[in-house]
Protein backbone atom coordinates (compact mmCIF):
# COMPACT_ATOMS: atom_id res chain seq x y z
CA UNK A 1 0.00 0.00 0.00
CA UNK A 2 1.14 3.23 -0.73
CA UNK A 3 2.28 5.82 1.65
CA UNK A 4 0.00 8.63 2.04
CA UNK A 5 0.08 11.36 4.69
CA UNK A 6 -2.63 13.23 5.79
CA UNK A 7 -2.81 16.98 4.87
CA UNK A 8 -4.95 19.85 6.39
CA UNK A 9 -4.52 23.87 6.46
CA UNK A 10 -5.33 25.69 9.30
CA UNK A 11 -5.59 29.70 9.35
CA UNK A 12 -4.60 30.80 13.06
CA UNK A 13 -5.06 34.53 14.94
CA UNK A 14 -6.37 37.50 13.38
CA UNK A 15 -3.86 37.17 10.52
CA UNK A 16 -4.87 34.21 9.16
CA UNK A 17 -0.88 32.62 8.47
CA UNK A 18 -1.28 29.40 7.42
CA UNK A 19 -0.13 26.42 9.34
CA UNK A 20 0.17 23.50 7.40
CA UNK A 21 -0.38 19.91 9.36
CA UNK A 22 0.70 16.46 7.98
CA UNK A 23 0.60 13.39 9.36
CA UNK A 24 2.24 10.48 8.54
CA UNK A 25 5.03 12.90 6.97
CA UNK A 26 7.53 10.09 6.24
CA UNK A 27 6.74 6.16 5.79
CA UNK A 28 9.40 5.08 7.92
CA UNK A 29 9.72 7.41 11.23
CA UNK A 30 11.57 4.59 13.41
CA UNK A 31 14.47 5.29 10.91
CA UNK A 32 15.10 8.77 11.13
CA UNK A 33 15.05 8.15 15.02
CA UNK A 34 16.99 5.48 14.87
CA UNK A 35 19.60 8.29 12.95
CA UNK A 36 19.31 10.57 15.49
CA UNK A 37 20.09 8.32 18.38
CA UNK A 38 23.48 7.55 17.05
CA UNK A 39 24.48 10.63 16.96
CA UNK A 40 26.59 13.38 18.73
CA UNK A 41 24.76 16.63 19.78
CA UNK A 42 25.93 19.83 20.83
CA UNK A 43 24.68 23.77 21.39
CA UNK A 44 23.98 25.52 18.24
CA UNK A 45 23.11 29.04 18.38
CA UNK A 46 22.64 31.42 21.41
CA UNK A 47 18.63 30.95 22.06
CA UNK A 48 17.61 27.63 21.72
CA UNK A 49 17.16 26.16 25.06
CA UNK A 50 18.71 22.59 24.21
CA UNK A 51 20.96 20.51 21.68
CA UNK A 52 21.40 19.71 17.84
CA UNK A 53 22.56 17.41 15.48
CA UNK A 54 22.55 17.79 11.86
CA UNK A 55 20.33 15.47 9.47
CA UNK A 56 21.72 13.35 6.91
CA UNK A 57 21.67 14.77 3.10
CA UNK A 58 19.93 12.61 1.95
CA UNK A 59 17.20 11.96 5.10
CA UNK A 60 16.58 15.62 4.17
CA UNK A 61 15.79 15.50 0.44
CA UNK A 62 13.89 12.45 1.24
CA UNK A 63 11.14 14.04 3.18
CA UNK A 64 11.78 17.30 1.04
CA UNK A 65 10.51 15.79 -2.37
CA UNK A 66 7.28 14.72 -1.74
CA UNK A 67 5.86 18.35 -0.22
CA UNK A 68 7.59 21.08 -2.02
CA UNK A 69 4.64 21.28 -4.00
CA UNK A 70 2.86 21.90 -1.39
CA UNK A 71 5.10 24.31 0.50
CA UNK A 72 5.13 26.62 -3.16
CA UNK A 73 1.06 26.27 -3.39
CA UNK A 74 0.68 27.25 0.46
CA UNK A 75 2.99 30.10 1.25
CA UNK A 76 2.95 31.68 -2.21
CA UNK A 77 6.88 31.03 -3.63
CA UNK A 78 7.69 32.28 -6.67
CA UNK A 79 11.03 30.80 -7.19
CA UNK A 80 13.01 27.15 -5.98
CA UNK A 81 13.07 26.46 -2.36
CA UNK A 82 16.10 26.84 -0.72
CA UNK A 83 17.28 24.42 2.49
CA UNK A 84 18.53 26.71 5.06
CA UNK A 85 19.18 23.95 7.76
CA UNK A 86 17.88 20.55 9.25
CA UNK A 87 18.64 19.07 12.47
CA UNK A 88 17.17 16.99 15.13
CA UNK A 89 16.51 19.19 18.27
CA UNK A 90 16.25 17.98 21.95
CA UNK A 91 14.59 20.44 24.49
CA UNK A 92 17.43 20.55 27.64
CA UNK A 93 17.50 23.45 29.57
CA UNK A 94 15.31 23.39 32.69
CA UNK A 95 12.40 25.94 33.72
CA UNK A 96 15.12 27.68 36.60
CA UNK A 97 17.97 28.28 33.87
CA UNK A 98 15.97 29.68 31.18
CA UNK A 99 17.26 33.23 29.92
CA UNK A 100 14.62 36.11 29.72
CA UNK A 101 14.25 36.02 25.76
CA UNK A 102 13.75 32.11 26.24
CA UNK A 103 10.94 33.04 27.92
CA UNK A 104 8.79 34.54 26.05
CA UNK A 105 7.96 33.47 22.18
CA UNK A 106 10.47 33.44 19.68
CA UNK A 107 10.50 34.22 15.94
CA UNK A 108 12.98 32.30 13.27
CA UNK A 109 13.89 35.04 11.24
CA UNK A 110 12.30 38.77 10.15
CA UNK A 111 11.59 37.45 6.37
CA UNK A 112 8.48 35.74 5.35
CA UNK A 113 9.96 33.87 2.82
CA UNK A 114 11.52 32.04 5.75
CA UNK A 115 9.61 28.66 5.81
CA UNK A 116 9.26 26.48 9.18
CA UNK A 117 9.40 22.41 9.22
CA UNK A 118 8.71 21.00 12.45
CA UNK A 119 8.64 16.90 12.17
CA UNK A 120 7.88 15.37 15.71
CA UNK A 121 9.36 11.98 16.48
CA UNK A 122 7.51 12.01 19.87
CA UNK A 123 3.82 12.02 21.17
CA UNK A 124 2.00 14.49 23.06
CA UNK A 125 3.20 13.70 26.14
CA UNK A 126 6.52 15.30 24.88
CA UNK A 127 4.62 18.59 23.85
CA UNK A 128 3.29 19.91 21.04
CA UNK A 129 3.94 24.03 19.50
CA UNK A 130 1.39 27.54 20.25
CA UNK A 131 1.38 30.21 18.78
CA UNK A 132 0.63 33.65 20.37
CA UNK A 133 -0.39 36.98 19.84
CA UNK A 134 1.97 40.09 21.09
CA UNK A 135 -0.71 42.05 23.04
CA UNK A 136 0.34 45.70 23.20
CA UNK A 137 0.86 45.85 19.51
CA UNK A 138 -1.69 43.20 18.34
CA UNK A 139 1.59 41.29 16.34
CA UNK A 140 1.73 37.80 15.48
CA UNK A 141 4.14 37.77 12.71
CA UNK A 142 7.56 39.90 13.56
CA UNK A 143 8.41 41.24 10.35
CA UNK A 144 11.35 43.99 9.32
CA UNK A 145 9.05 46.82 9.40
CA UNK A 146 7.59 45.62 12.51
CA UNK A 147 10.99 44.57 14.58
CA UNK A 148 11.88 48.25 15.77
CA UNK A 149 8.18 48.80 17.10
CA UNK A 150 7.95 45.50 18.91
CA UNK A 151 11.51 45.57 20.54
CA UNK A 152 10.51 49.15 21.93
CA UNK A 153 6.91 47.50 23.22
CA UNK A 154 7.98 44.31 24.42
CA UNK A 155 10.92 46.67 26.44
CA UNK A 156 7.83 48.92 27.80
CA UNK A 157 6.03 45.90 29.02
CA UNK A 158 9.00 44.20 30.74
CA UNK A 159 9.31 47.35 32.61
CA UNK A 160 5.88 47.60 33.63
CA UNK A 161 5.03 43.70 34.25
CA UNK A 162 8.75 42.78 35.49
CA UNK A 163 10.81 40.04 33.52
CA UNK A 164 8.45 36.42 33.09
CA UNK A 165 9.23 34.11 35.29
CA UNK A 166 11.76 31.40 34.87
CA UNK A 167 9.49 28.92 32.85
CA UNK A 168 8.40 28.18 29.46
CA UNK A 169 5.26 30.21 27.96
CA UNK A 170 2.06 28.24 28.26
CA UNK A 171 -0.95 29.86 27.78
CA UNK A 172 -1.74 33.81 28.24
CA UNK A 173 0.31 36.03 30.13
CA UNK A 174 0.24 39.56 30.57
CA UNK A 175 2.52 40.38 27.71
CA UNK A 176 0.64 37.54 25.37
CA UNK A 177 -2.34 35.46 24.43
CA UNK A 178 -2.25 31.73 22.79
CA UNK A 179 -3.90 31.98 19.41
CA UNK A 180 -3.66 28.37 18.55
CA UNK A 181 -1.52 25.07 19.88
CA UNK A 182 -1.11 22.04 18.57
CA UNK A 183 -0.57 18.83 19.61
CA UNK A 184 2.15 16.47 19.25
CA UNK A 185 2.06 13.29 16.95
CA UNK A 186 4.10 10.78 15.90
CA UNK A 187 5.49 11.44 12.61
CA UNK A 188 3.16 14.28 12.20
CA UNK A 189 4.61 17.88 10.69
CA UNK A 190 3.88 21.24 10.68
CA UNK A 191 4.59 23.87 8.53
CA UNK A 192 4.68 27.44 9.28
CA UNK A 193 6.20 31.00 8.40
CA UNK A 194 9.44 31.40 10.70
CA UNK A 195 7.97 35.18 11.99
CA UNK A 196 5.68 33.96 13.46
CA UNK A 197 5.69 34.38 17.29
CA UNK A 198 5.56 30.44 18.52
CA UNK A 199 6.95 28.28 21.35
CA UNK A 200 7.12 24.10 22.35
CA UNK A 201 4.31 23.35 24.32
CA UNK A 202 5.76 21.54 27.05
CA UNK A 203 3.83 19.43 29.35
CA UNK A 204 5.38 20.51 33.37
CA UNK A 205 7.00 16.69 33.60
CA UNK A 206 8.92 16.76 30.66
CA UNK A 207 12.10 14.69 31.30
CA UNK A 208 15.17 17.44 29.97
CA UNK A 209 17.54 14.76 29.38
CA UNK A 210 20.39 15.30 26.34
CA UNK A 211 19.94 11.43 25.64
CA UNK A 212 18.13 11.39 22.56
CA UNK A 213 16.73 7.70 23.37
CA UNK A 214 14.33 9.23 25.46
CA UNK A 215 14.67 13.18 25.28
CA UNK A 216 12.02 15.22 23.79
CA UNK A 217 13.24 14.77 20.11
CA UNK A 218 12.31 16.40 16.80
CA UNK A 219 13.25 17.24 13.40
CA UNK A 220 13.70 21.19 12.74
CA UNK A 221 14.04 22.10 9.09
CA UNK A 222 14.31 25.98 7.80
CA UNK A 223 13.85 26.75 4.34
CA UNK A 224 13.80 30.14 2.15
CA UNK A 225 11.19 30.01 -0.65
Amino acid sequence: MAHAPLVRIERIGRERQPVVVIDDLVPDPDRLRAAAEALDYRTMGRHYPGLRAEVAAADVAAYLAPITGLVADVFGCRGDIRLISAGYSIVTTRAFDLTPIQRLPHFDGLEPERIALLHYLDGAEKGGTAFYRHRSTGYETISADRHASYDRALRQDVAHHGLPAPAYIAGDTPLYERIATFAAKPNRALIYRGHLLHCADLPEQLDFTPDPRTARLTVNTFLMA
